[in-house]
């Protein structure tokens, strides 16, 4: 589920343990050594399932490839408005890991990847963090503009959930990183703070929310409670 860490490269290998310094995790933090290319156990009632019955999606592509061109093409979309810039998803169905994030800012629309500048090289070091490189990973963002100054108002919200739940299905990836908090009060319906630390399900996706990158960029301090919500993600229980 982690990649393959025999394979790792130095450069990855140095990110990781940077990472790792990063988040305050540079001594042992536990008892027994973890098998990250364990298979996944049962999943067990603890589990919290978040799973939100969503409006109707009837309106919405059923279909990979055709979603990804509504999300290229579409108008009317969350934020689709005058000066705003279309920032799409990177990344291939079946990835092992999708992170959705918040709206894009200015470096990501600069970069157009929803995750762009400091931002994508400290989430590079979370993935490695937990063997994962870029390539295992499918980035997109919760609304597909960047729009200067804008936010989403309470209607876009709800269609912004909408959009990013069919997004979820088809992706199909293991396991689901929300990444601020507009996806957790989207997909989850409560602020960050409350649904960190928990398990939730999305489209059946194994789900934890944490801190944005550009959070922990200004609040290094909270990068250990990222590096909990990340053993939690990759956790089997």
């Amino acid at each position: 589920m982690g990649g393959n860490i025999d394979e790792l490269t130095r450069d990855e290998a140095a990110q990781m343990l940077r990472w790792w310094v990063e988040a305050g995790v540079d001594v042992a933090v536990s008892e027994e050594p973890r098998d990250w290319l364990k298979k996944a156990a049962p999943a067990r009632a603890a589990v919290i399932a978040a799973d939100i019955s969503p409006p109707s999606l009837q309106e919405l592509p059923s279909d990979f490839n055709a979603f990804r061109f509504y999300l290229e093409t579409a108008t009317g979309l969350p934020l689709d408005r005058a000066g705003a810039r279309r920032v799409l998803p990177h990344g291939l169905a079946g990835a092992k890991i999708m992170l959705l994030s918040d709206m894009p800012a200015r470096e990501d629309a600069v970069d157009n990847q929803p995750l762009g500048g400091e931002a994508w090289l400290l989430a590079t070091k979370m993935l490695a963090a937990i063997g994962m490189t870029p390539d295992d990973a499918y980035s997109a963002s919760l609304a597909c503009f960047h729009a200067p100054g804008a936010r989403l108002d309470e209607a876009e919200l709800a269609q912004c959930a909408d959009i990013a739940r069919r997004h979820v299905e088809l992706v199909k990836s293991e396991r689901l990183l929300l990444l601020g908090e507009g996806p957790a009060r989207a997909l989850l319906g409560d602020k960050l703070t409350t649904v960190r630390g928990h398990v939730h399900k999305i489209a059946g996706v194994r789900t934890v929310a944490t801190f944005h990158p550009r959070w922990l960029l200004q609040r290094p301090g909270d990068k250990a409670l990222a590096w909990r919500d990340l053993l939690l993600l990759m956790d089997e229980a």
